[in-house]
């Protein structure tokens, strides 16, 4: 139940703070998987063209071998049609940068058209969810791709490149599933009970009780959509349905928290790591039970791509404002490369207008530092093209190890290895490069900021209100099949997950609204109140079904390997 207040509206503007903005975080649990994958996706392309001499087509072919940041959380199913998106996603956005370049070097247009793809990256990568690193590296890719002279006969080779190098990316990031094919659901479910268990541990009523159930309910999200995604049949669905189980525990955890012992999730937890048996939760008529309300989800067709991308509407248009007023300020203080600028606006935005400034924070102090690191890597890069193509690796691990920690610390790499790519047909002044950037830096957070101040998201309002409404129904239809003396099997399971998830959308619809500006008043009352109902009516269910038979306490394995 949530400990909140009701107040009767939010400020229409709120204060930017500074609080936390680069305070470090935990690591990721698997920080060194995109690191590595990174590396070993980028270095044999690099290699190969420095043996043939023909580093200046490095940008090729590192547009495909980027592809391999993404997709790391998802099973290897999902993660192999999602590594394919963005391969022809990442080929799209190039095609348009080579054909646009070859046919015009108005720097005027050729920054337009990079705005217009960043708008389109960002609503994209935002509306299918596709998780870091999201539209970045595709806009930084197609924006420097304008600006390289081009003609209309190479577009077909430096096209095959980008793709070589992408099936070869998609290969580094389907190559752990040979050695551990079911670690990401492993992963996710694990996840889940953690954040139960962090829960569990304040009885519900403790001290961050109102912040851990909503991390929790989180992760439980995230673990639900992760199962949902494996196949339901198959040798694969045997592995699904043993950690469904130990996922639906977390849930009641989160109903009942002072009623969990949380060191027995933290148990089960612990067990998923590596690569021993699934523990074993029960299995009696009451789990096979509550399978049938996630088999209920299966039915349940996402949202049309369309309709999701109705709400990102505001956000497509602050990019495309920012990212073209940014490289039109670059070109009016003629610094040669402008998609620097409109790079570094279109990283800035996030959700709403408060994350969009701490964004814009990390991304300058991340930049200038990473610029100062440039002055002391060069000099060792230019003894020769090997050693170029060495700290450019070296940078690039780095970047995928120390982002997880804060936005910032892994821009300190991705900064100088980006300027020692340019580097790649040619090496250059190092203080004419560090000044462009640093300049380009500044202008393009202010710059983008502005337009993210500009462009308001009014729709931010309706969708709580929307989100109220379908946690309410969600509640209202728990609440009829808990007046029933005997649901339809498997209904009131379905119901509860039901209503955890409108909860847990109603918890992140309200925090992203309440970080906009100029809005109209947020519902905060109701918010409130559909949560503390919510909640109350999830603990109901749970003390239904706490007075059926109890379920077997006993922690057994599921004869499950990975």
């Amino acid at each position: 139940m949530s400990s909140a207040t009701p107040t009767p509206g939010t400020p229409p503007v709120r204060r930017l703070s500074l609080a936390g903005v680069l305070r470090l975080r935990r690591p990721s649990e698997i920080w060194f998987k995109p690191a590595l994958s990174s590396v070993a996706a980028v270095a044999p392309p690099n290699l190969l063209l420095l043996a043939f001499g023909r580093l200046d087509l490095a940008m090729y072919t590192m547009a495909g071998s980027l592809c391999a940041l993404y997709a790391h959380n998802r099973p290897y199913a999902a993660r192999a049609r999602t590594l394919a998106w963005v391969v022809l996603g990442m080929l799209g956005g190039v095609a348009v940068a080579l054909v646009t370049a070859s046919l015009t070097r108005n720097a005027v247009v050729l920054v337009t058209v990079g705005a217009l793809l960043a708008a389109v990256q960002k609503t994209l990568c935002d509306a299918t969810r596709v998780g870091p690193p999201g539209n970045v590296v595709l806009t930084f890719i197609s924006s420097a791709a304008l600006f390289v002279p081009q003609t209309l006969d190479h577009i077909p080779g430096h096209l095959a490149l980008a793709a070589a190098a992408g099936v070869w990316a998609w290969l580094v990031g389907m190559a752990p599933a040979l050695v551990r094919p079911h670690g990401p659901e492993r992963r996710a479910t694990a996840q889940a009970l953690n954040a139960a268990a962090a829960y569990a541990a304040t009885g519900g009523t403790g001290d961050g009780h109102a912040s851990a159930r909503a991390a929790g309910y989180a992760a439980v999200q995230a673990a639900w959509q992760t199962l949902l995604s494996l196949p339901a049949t198959g040798t694969r669905a045997t592995t699904r349905h043993a950690l469904e189980r130990l996922v639906v525990r977390a849930e009641v955890a989160l109903a009942a928290p002072a009623d969990t012992d949380p060191e027995r999730l933290r148990g089960w937890a612990l067990a998923l790591r590596g690569g021993g048996r699934i523990p074993r939760t029960g299995g009696t008529p009451e789990d096979r039970e509550e399978l049938l309300g996630v088999d209920a989800e299966l039915a349940a067709r996402p949202a049309p791509l369309r309709q999701r991308l109705g709400p990102l509407a505001p956000i497509a248009a602050r990019t495309a404002l920012g990212c073209a007023l940014a490289g039109y300020a670059s070109l009016a203080l003629g610094i040669g490369r402008p998609y620097w600028a409109l790079v570094t606006a279109a990283a800035l935005y996030q959700a709403n207008l408060t994350l969009t400034w701490s964004r814009a924070v990390q991304r300058v102090v991340g930049n200038l530092a990473g610029v100062l690191l440039f002055a002391a890597i060069a000099p060792l890069a230019h003894l020769g093209q090997a050693l170029l193509v060495l700290c450019c690796l070296a940078l690039n691990f780095g970047a995928e190890a120390l982002i997880t920690r804060n936005y910032w610390l892994g821009s300190v790499c991705v900064t100088p290895m980006a300027l020692l790519v340019t580097e790649f047909a040619g090496y250059q002044a190092p203080g004419d490069l560090m000044t462009e950037r640093a300049v380009d830096t500044l202008v393009g957070a202010l710059v983008g900021f502005l337009a993210a101040v500009a462009v308001t998201n009014r729709r931010a309002g309706n969708r709580v209100e929307q989100a109220v409404a379908a946690a309410d129904r969600a509640r209202e239809g728990a609440a009829r099949l808990l007046a029933e003396p005997a649901p339809a099997t498997g209904a009131l399971e379905a119901a509860r997950r039901s209503l955890a998830a409108a909860l847990t959308d109603l918890r992140a619809t309200a925090d992203g609204a309440a970080g906009e500006w100029w809005g109209r008043a947020l519902p905060q009352e109701r918010v409130v109140l559909a949560e503390q109902s919510g909640h109350r009516t999830l603990a109901e269910v749970v003390r239904r079904r706490a007075a059926r038979p109890d379920l077997d306490t006993g922690t057994r394995t599921e004869d499950v390997r990975p």
